[in-house]
């Protein structure tokens, strides 16, 4: 039995664990397991394979593609949301930058408050779910959102500034979001089982959302837009993350330079015992960077260490299903 195996699975068993743990240690697998069922109803099992939905997971992603537009000269990070938007979201100021916005520090009113007091499993949602498929959309759920507080003031998770960043995205390059990750990241990464799925019309090897690990099989099909965006959304695997990773830090995403100033801390969030780079949790003491997403349905994470070339993720299709070997994880990390 691979190392950590006896542990994962007595995590996996005592909490109904539904989903994929993945250990990848210097381009080798020490582990990869799937539990529990990606369609309760036809009780189809999760395999190794199996898409999941990552929720905020997909930031990573969106600071990457927003990354390869200003490394061929299309943005920077100093450019204005305002010099790209023109008079749209009015009551985003004119002194909002794009590392404003991919450090979490732009001060923009948000969408989807996590500050707001409301269960994961709430419906909260501003409109039909169904309208919310392309970027362009969520122009009506962004607007209306009074500032928080003065660009660069202070950290605040926003979900909205990164639908904002997929809008600057996609009209600076005038390729559609979901193309542009898929070209930009996915296509190179070679995370070829990776997308932006409609929750409507999934694919065979895409796992359902279920609320609550118990027997109870609602979906969280009415719980969040339909086709995810910069905020979050995207399918994927533990492989793909785990190549996602590699490439990051290989240089073949966007250049070295460029990835440094991504994982270059711009907060200490400590009610989170972390710091914040772009795009990117980073651990509070330590090189390692982390991939999260936590949504109605979905719980995600994935820890890369790239200085002794180690990833842990699991992926959770269930709202709180990933966090006890998340725990565990970290518990290995310090």
């Amino acid at each position: 039995m691979r190392p950590f195996e006896p542990e994962i699975d007595a995590i996996a068993a005592a909490n109904d664990f539904s989903g994929v743990v993945r250990i990848d240690r210097d381009g080798e697998v020490e582990v990869a397991k799937a539990y529990g069922l990606a369609h309760r109803g036809h009780e189809i099992p999760n395999t190794v394979d199996t898409q999941f939905a990552i929720a905020s997971g997909v930031k990573g992603l969106t600071a990457v593609a927003v990354a390869s537009l200003i490394e061929d000269g299309s943005l920077e990070l100093s450019t204005t949301a305002r010099s790209v938007l023109g008079r749209d979201l009015p009551l985003i100021g004119d002194d909002v930058t794009l590392e404003h916005l991919l450090s979490h520090r732009s001060g923009i009113g948000d969408y989807l408050d996590e500050d707001a007091d409301h269960e994961i499993t709430d419906y909260v949602m501003p409109v039909p779910v169904h309208e919310l498929a392309t970027t362009e959309q969520y122009l009506l759920v962004l607007d209306g959102h009074e500032t928080k507080f003065s660009p660069g003031e202070q950290f605040s998770y926003c979900n909205g500034g990164y639908v904002v960043l997929a809008l600057i995205a996609e009209r600076a390059s005038g390729v559609p979001f979901h193309d542009l990750v898929s070209q930009r990241v996915c296509e190179p990464a070679g995370m070829d089982d990776s997308g932006f799925l409609r929750s409507d019309e999934l694919p065979g090897r895409a796992a359902l959302g279920y609320l609550t690990s118990d027997a109870a099989s609602r979906t969280n099909v009415l719980h969040l837009p339909v086709r995810g965006n910069g905020d979050g959304g995207i399918y994927s695997t533990a492989a793909d993350v785990s190549s996602f990773w590699s490439s990051l830090f290989a240089g073949q995403l966007v250049s070295a330079h460029l990835v440094a100033d991504l994982v270059r801390p711009r907060s200490d969030v400590p009610r989170m015992s972390s710091r914040y780079g772009l795009g990117f949790w980073l651990h509070e003491t330590s090189d390692v960077v982390v991939l999260e997403g936590y949504d109605a349905g979905v719980s995600f994470r994935s820890m890369h260490d790239p200085g002794r070339g180690i990833t842990r993720t699991v992926i959770s299709n269930t709202s709180e299903g990933a966090w006890p070997i998340a725990r565990f994880f970290a518990e290995l990390q310090t």
